[in-house]
């Protein structure tokens, strides 16, 4: 990957640069933080004129390096007004990948609204209107994609709440054959592809030219020692049966699922909303329903799923845990076909789940409509996608929805909605949330992958565990890589040097890598002191100081003073 391509949605003037040395050695969120370091101004409006969408693939996204399909999008958020990396499977990013592409920015705003489509080959780059796909749906803007553009192409797009600039819209990515639309949901970011007045970008790789590879043997040995690794790893199995729904009931058991706008940690239907149970369903049920389906191509891990209506045709792909926790639980609403369609829904309308889910929580307590009520949900998420004022109010977020509605208990840090981890009964994500420059956001660092050696309601140990997590997680996201395929890099950390060597040619030690995920944090932590939303200015939701959680009845009791010290904690000598 060779090429910066950039696009100035005001003139529609699309240019094409050769990176650095220095900038080679950046990929997927590193880059993403260099960038925003560099060239946007830290205090400027998030869906101004000077905020900038990326998008970039990890420094192993052009190979085929199992997992490697994901790609990271960024900017500055709308909703926590700092950085904002969220990475996403899918089609395209391996396709922009292979066509060299190291990132794709999208600047500047237009002076008229409008829904344009970036068309990207091998050999041109077009940005063109679309008008007939103002205010469609995901999936119907990615059937009038496909009649234009063929069925080879890779979708990246927004929907309705994405083009209306609603602060919880995320970004749309379809996979292969349609069938599961992923989504790089959280920080708003959805809204700031919407500024920019890009409805979809399609990505057309027939015709790359193969990269140099530096040493093609050892960067295919690597890539087989890691997928033999997850293959062999316990959780492995677990996953491509379950997928992540699979933590559900030990969450619900240890007390951190939340239930009824964070109220408690355990939920009476757990057993009904479970992983074992939705793949129950989906065998009992068969036609379209899947278990065990990828979200790129070349997967080993297959954690994803299709999850059928009662005739057995497609209701949602994929249901996960965060879904059925901030849709579900958190809601008080105990059955996986209401949750699925609701899941369905936020796809369409294009918002991120966990914000939408805590969003009407929210509402619910404030009694616009009853815990549990699933029809009453369904149609506050197509309100969103219609933009009435209700709508608008719940489509801008957990903070927005707390403040208009006069809630006092609202889940969220630095503006972003609280996922599927309740704090007071995970206290390690406490720390991330608090500390992390993403916000409250468990992909930066989740301490639920550490649940069983760290106590999760004991406050030793949790600053440490949070910062080793949260470097770990900075790695895995500039590679490229899926949180998931850690476990074999715990054994072989020297895999890490293999693939850059056989991909690059670098000669990197263990320490190299991990300096890679310290320079990123602390790239974004300066664009986040620089906009003045540093970590020490932002502390758990006071309720969660002073509500004891059912039913461990724990309240959050690490102090600010604690956790501001997580960065001049010594540089772990292992941080897998």
């Amino acid at each position: 990957m060779r090429w910066i391509v950039r696009v100035n949605t005001r003139n529609g003037k699309i240019t094409k640069t050769e990176i650095s040395q220095e900038e080679m050695r950046w990929g997927g969120r590193l880059l993403i933080s260099k960038i925003l370091l560099r060239e946007v101004p830290p205090t400027c409006d998030p869906l101004g004129r000077f905020n900038k969408f990326i998008i970039a693939p990890g420094l192993l996204g052009d190979t085929l390096v199992t997992t490697t399909g994901k790609f990271s999008v960024g900017g500055k958020s709308p909703l926590t007004h700092g950085v904002k990396e969220s990475d996403v499977g899918g089609e395209a990013g391996k396709k922009i990948a292979r066509l060299g592409i190291k990132a794709l920015i999208l600047e500047d705003i237009p002076e008229k609204a409008g829904t344009k489509v970036l068309a990207i080959t091998a050999n041109q780059l077009t940005l063109s209107d679309v008008p007939e796909l103002e205010g469609k749906r995901v999936s119907e803007t990615i059937q009038i994609l496909r009649k234009r553009f063929g069925s080879e192409a890779g979708i990246i797009c927004i929907g309705p709440a994405g083009e209306m600039k609603m602060l919880g819209a995320g970004v749309a990515v379809s996979d292969m054959n349609d069938i599961q639309i992923r989504y790089a949901a959280r920080g708003g970011l959805g809204a700031v592809m919407g500024s920019k007045g890009i409805k979809a970008i399609v990505v057309d790789d027939s015709g790359a030219v193969s990269p140099h590879v530096y040493d093609e043997a050892l960067l295919r040995e690597a890539s087989k020692t890691l997928a033999q690794a997850i293959m062999e790893d316990p959780k492995t199995e677990n996953r491509h049966k379950l997928g992540t729904p699979a933590i559900l009931l030990v969450a619900n058991e240890i007390g951190i699922l939340p239930t009824r706008n964070f109220s408690a940690g355990q939920f009476e239907k757990a057993e009904e909303i479970a992983g074992e149970r939705v793949a129950e369903v989906i065998a009992e049920r068969g036609g379209e329903g899947r278990s065990g389906t990828p979200c790129v191509r070349g997967c080993v891990i297959q954690c994803c799923n299709i999850f059928p209506d009662p005739s057995g045709k497609k209701t949602v792909a994929s249901i996960q845990y965060e879904n059925i926790a901030l849709l579900g639980s958190n809601c008080g609403i105990g059955d996986l076909d209401d949750i699925a369609e609701l899941n369905d829904l936020c796809n369409q309308v294009g918002v991120d789940t966990i914000e939408t889910g805590a969003a009407i929580g929210v509402a619910m307590e404030a009694g616009v409509i009853p815990f549990g009520d699933a029809k009453g949900a369904k149609d506050l998420i197509r309100q969103i996608g219609q933009g009435t004022y209700l709508g608008r109010i719940l489509g801008n977020g957990v903070v927005v929805t707390g403040k208009v509605l006069g809630i006092r208990r609202v889940p969220a840090i630095k503006g972003q909605a609280i996922p599927g981890y309740d704090p007071r009964a995970l206290k390690g994500n406490g720390v991330t949330y608090i500390t992390s420059p993403m916000g409250a956001d468990h992909t930066a660092g989740n301490a639920f992958e550490t649940a069983k050696t760290v106590n999760p309601i004991g406050k030793e140990n949790q600053v440490e565990n949070s910062r080793r997590l949260q470097i770990r997680a900075a790695i895995l996201d500039t590679m490229g890589l899926c949180l998931f395929t850690r476990p074999p890099f715990v054994k072989k950390p020297e895999l890490f040097a293999h693939f850059l060597k056989g991909r690059y040619g670098w000669n990197v030690t263990y320490e190299d890598v991990q300096k890679i995920g310290i320079d990123a944090l602390e790239t974004e932590r300066e664009f986040n002191r620089r906009a003045g939303v540093s970590e020490e200015f932002y502390d758990i939701p006071e309720f969660m100081r002073e509500e004891p959680l059912p039913p461990r009845n724990s309240v959050y009791d690490i102090s600010m003073e604690e956790m501001q010290q997580i960065w001049e904690v010594k540089i772990p000598q292992d941080v897998f």
